[in-house]
């Protein structure tokens, strides 16, 4: 017997898109993963600077095959802060260029800009060819981003170019963002900015399969959710699917 779903979207994906953080995958690890699951698996974040302390070698043939499954692979946003710190935001572009790399991400987790220099550095992203991810929160234990400011910068973004916003939830998902030092998602938060936002064009940071749940139940089974650990796509997926029971009934019976 063989189950088939029909209703999950073909890549590329317009919304209900999944997001990988690889923190150190090996390249037998990295090529097992897409084998087994690149179906389901829209992005791969190489987390944080990782980039810088992977062999050139094992960079390349992670984007090859990237390329190859149908998967977007791009650096981590701090990466980019530590560039634009060190004033090398366009060698740092022509690196990403030399790699292959097609989408890259701008982010303010540790630097701040003014609004219209991070419109600027957007569109400079944009105009050398990239797509761009933004990401919107700070990476402090405790940041918070008050309501109407993660809205006004999530338009402001998406005007200026950007394919998708990140909401920031780090990979531990606890006392940052949406969730408190629990992880618990902030429900109220949540709902209020939905009501504003296009949400087929926010990536919300569910590290946690807690978090992965409750964004499903809230916003459907074609949320889209970022910074899921490689061993963890098949889960997610199946929580999509209603192939698990936290999320069977709701699958099935979606009124």
């Amino acid at each position: 017997m063989e189950w088939t779903i029909s209703e999950r979207f073909v890549k590329p994906r317009a919304n209900g898109v999944t997001m990988v953080m690889d923190k150190g995958l090996g390249i037998q690890a990295f090529e097992d993963l897409l084998s087994l699951a690149a179906p389901y698996i829209d992005f791969i974040k190489l987390g944080f600077g990782t980039l810088a302390l992977t062999p050139e070698k094992i960079a390349s043939k992670k984007i090859a095959l990237a390329k190859k499954y149908n998967v977007a692979i791009y650096p981590g946003g701090t990466f980019f802060e530590i560039a634009y710190l060190e004033k090398k935001v366009n060698p740092y572009f022509q690196w990403l260029q030399q790699f292959g790399f097609e989408w890259i991400e701008i982010s303010n987790g540790v630097v701040d800009y003014l609004p219209d220099e991070r419109n600027l550095l957007i569109r400079d992203a944009i105009d050398k060819k990239f797509q761009v991810i933004t990401e919107i929160g700070k990476k402090q234990a405790g940041s918070k981003t008050e309501q109407h400011m993660l809205i006004d910068q999530f338009t402001a973004d998406r005007k200026a170019g950007a394919s998708f916003v990140i909401i920031e939830g780090r990979e531990t998902g606890e006392d940052i963002g949406i969730y408190n030092k629990q992880g618990e998602v902030d429900i109220t938060y949540v709902k209020e900015v939905l009501r504003t936002i296009d949400n087929s064009k926010c990536i919300w940071e569910t590290p946690k399969k807690g978090q992965q749940v409750k964004m499903i139940e809230l916003c459907g089974t074609d949320v889209n959710l970022g910074n899921i650990a490689p061993a963890d796509i098949l889960s997610v997926e199946s929580l999509r699917q209603g192939l698990r029971a936290d999320t069977l009934l709701q699958k099935r019976n979606p009124s």
